[in-house]
């Protein structure tokens, strides 16, 4: 990457840092304002993005002097905001402090709206001391000052979360882009809007790269235009990571969690090795936990207070990227609207505001008209897409064998609880073989005493076979068993003891309960099983990982003042499941697949081609040698011929022109019905991945056809 790309790439990032400033919340009540300004400017940045990639594509405008232009005006927008929110705070007289109130008092359950508290780093009845005005003003003075008044046990927490970050920031700058799915689709679909200019679909033998919502791909091509090439891309699910993180430490701190609980709440969704592994790839699903993560924070302030324009906004905007990114997050966007919808219209017929003060006429009305605008906002950043795929398709999900693969096609009670426990043992698998045998041998022995088939298509992905072991260290796969049995744990326990948690929170805390697990059920009752189910679920063990940190702090808590041997018992066991979990996340960073520390493959002693074909390391030379015959026969247009499955981004890099304008690479193929195939007779020269039968059945007659292994190669006489 060039120093320019590296200067225009920081263009995004600083407009963030901005409008983190410009966004940062006016009441000083607010719970942890500066994450939730970092949500919001978060939230708005991505719906910029998308809005741009969907207005330039329409104007087949996806240049990269247009891209550089669009984030010039987003960053003088972004910098004008902060200094007039800057201004407006300078302006604004010296307020004394609020007196220090409990944080168990800080939500309550009642009737009427709640105030939040400062919480701080004990248990739940500790009182949150006053600062002075130059801390509560200067974010490094507020880290600092946390530093000091930490514990030893907080320190370790926040010192390990902060070390996995950067080492995952190293890794992801190191490695190149070298994830399956990436290879076959995500990325194909940034370089096929660069070499068109436009969104238009293509012809293609891929469906998914244009039926899959392209929400974290847009992301993509903001850096690809602005950077000329992929060295960047990984840093997207890095920086959903961030927000995960942040995001979950908010929801805990609005649930009444003090530091510490919101300490413990990242370092387990930290060390979780689904996250560490995503956070240095392109893969979605990390992207799309992050924008339902931020729907549920804001969601989470409309409990006890009044929506305003801005919340109705990022609620929208949370609930469109969503969308845009992976319907499936849509499963626990819903329930969550639901949740603040209920909670607006007990505010509304209560007839108070925070302050207490009579509302006026409408309130309900104004409730629905909320509701309105958050779907029309929605529907405003997802609907060009759906737009594109009803017109291409007649459905907006899609052609049916997208709506029929992963979607559950039976939803009998017994097929529902077959699905819910094979996706639970995935998710919950462990090293032990003993143990997944049993496990497993349990289930398929009760689905065939219910009456079902544990591997009907129906509610079985593809021809996938369970079970299937998932404990390795893979990013399409790997399970969860420490972070997902602490927050099932967790959710329990706030379902049906909240007290234990906060006394003061109970209501709240069996409310995001409840949205937690219908999250879970739904998705249990709508997808499929299929071994890389894991990171699918992702989404929904983010918004659960709160419950979890929650439990921890409160049993640290309750313990801390028993007896000694209970004490001792108890927080050892806990302390012990948090170290276990630290070493699952450090050893998936070192040796985790296919990004990794040390060992084969270590992206510190691997080339950067062979660390690309880490998938599949002997298709590294074949690729190679095809494209290099290709390119030395001078051909300019070329044909490809592939299965669903199949890499196609290698293409895309090595036949790329020395000046890097994109190849001009045609389907021979195509499953789109109204998007027929290029003529091969009308390209200079064939590539070829998977079959060779269906390759040469595409070969003109008397051109010469070259094959080796998994990739091959034809051209015509004389070249």
């Amino acid at each position: 990457m060039s120093a320019a790309g590296f200067l225009l790439a920081v263009l995004p990032a600083a407009s963030v840092l901005l409008l983190t400033v410009a966004t940062r919340p006016r009441r000083t009540d607010t719970v942890a304002p500066l994450r939730l300004a970092v949500v919001r400017a978060a939230l708005l940045t991505g719906a910029y993005a998308v809005l741009v990639v969907e207005l330039l594509g329409a104007l087949h405008a996806l240049t990269r002097p247009a891209f550089v232009v669009a984030w010039l005006l987003f960053l003088l927008a972004a910098g004008a905001a902060a200094v007039l929110r800057q201004r407006q705070a300078a302006a604004q007289p010296q307020v004394a402090a609020p007196r220090p109130v409990p944080v168990g008092a800080a939500m309550t359950a009642g009737t009427g709206p709640a105030t939040p508290a400062p919480v701080t780093d004990g248990g739940a009845h500790d009182v949150a001391p006053v600062q002075p005005d130059r801390v509560r003003a200067n974010p490094l003075a507020r880290a600092a000052d946390a530093w000091r008044t930490a514990g030893r046990g907080e320190r370790l927490l926040a010192g390990t979360i902060g070390g996995l970050l950067l080492v995952e920031l190293l890794v992801a700058l190191l490695a190149e882009p070298n994830n399956f799915d990436s290879q076959t689709y995500h990325l194909p679909k940034v370089e096929h809007w660069v070499a068109q200019g436009d969104l238009d679909f293509w012809p293609t033998a891929i469906h998914r790269q244009v039926t899959i919502p392209p929400g974290a791909e847009y992301l993509l091509l903001h850096l690809r235009l602005l950077t000329g090439g992929d060295a960047l891309h990984n840093l997207v699910q890095w920086a959903a990571g961030i927000i995960c993180l942040l995001a979950v430490a908010r929801i805990t701190a609005q649930l009444g969690g003090s530091r510490r609980a919101q300490l413990i709440t990242a370092f387990v969704l930290a060390s979780t090795p689904m996250v560490v592994l995503q956070a240095t790839s392109t893969q979605t699903d990390l992207v799309c936990a992050a924008w339902v993560a931020c729907a549920a924070t804001l969601v989470l302030d409309g409990l006890h207070r009044r929506a305003g324009l801005g919340t109705l906004l990022g609620l929208g905007a949370a609930t469109g990227l969503t969308a845009v990114t992976k319907t499936s997050g849509l499963i626990a966007v819903g329930p969550l609207l639901v949740l603040w919808g209920l909670a607006q219209l007990r505010l509304a017929v209560s007839g108070r505001t925070h302050a207490g003060t009579a509302r006026p006429v409408g309130p309900v009305a104004r409730t629905v008209g909320g509701s309105v605008l958050i779907l029309l906002v929605a529907a405003t950043v997802v609907g060009p897409f759906m737009a594109r795929v009803t017109a291409e398709f007649g459905h907006p999900l899609g052609p049916p064998r997208l709506r029929e693969s992963i979607p559950m096609e039976r939803h009998d009670p017994q097929s529902i609880l077959v699905n819910a426990l094979r996706i639970g043992h995935t998710a919950f698998d462990t090293p032990l073989a003993p143990l997944r045998r049993a496990g497993a041998k349990a289930i398929i022995n009760g689905a065939e005493a219910i009456g079902v088939d544990p591997q009907d298509r129906e509610i079985t992905f593809g021809r996938e076979i369970f079970p299937e072991p998932a404990w390795y260290p893979d990013e399409d796969r790997v399970a969860f068993p420490i972070a997902g049995v602490l927050a099932l744990i967790g959710a329990v326990v706030a379902l049906t003891r909240p007290r234990r948690i906060d006394p003061g929170l109970a209501g709240p805390l069996r409310a995001y309960a409840v949205v937690v697990l219908a999250a879970v059920l739904l998705h249990t009752s709508m997808i499929k099983w299929q071994p890389w189910g894991n990171r699918l679920i992702l989404y929904a063990l983010v918004l659960a990982i709160p419950l979890a940190g929650l439990w921890l702090d409160a049993l640290f808590r309750r313990h801390a003042t028993g007896g000694r041997g209970r004490r001792s018992v108890a927080t050892m066991t806990a302390v012990a499941v948090l170290a276990t979990s630290a070493l699952a996340g450090v050893l998936s960073l070192s040796y985790g697949f296919p990004r990794r520390l040390v060992g084969d493959g270590s992206v510190f002693t691997t080339s950067d081609w062979d660390t690309r074909f880490l998938r599949r390391p002997q298709w590294t030379d074949e690729f190679r040698w095809a494209a290099t015959a290709v390119r030395d026969s001078g051909a300019q247009r070329i044909g490809l011929v592939q299965q669903n499955d199949n890499w196609e981004y290698p293409w895309w890099l090595l036949l790329r022109h020395t000046d890097g304008r994109s190849p001009d690479l045609v389907a021979l193929q195509s499953v789109l019905p109204e998007r027929p195939p290029a003529d091969p007779t009308s390209v200079d020269a064939i590539v070829c991945t998977g079959s060779q039968p269906a390759c040469a059945k595409l070969v003109p007659a008397g051109w010469r056809l070259e094959f080796r292994g998994y990739v091959g190669y034809a051209l015509p006489p004389g070249r």
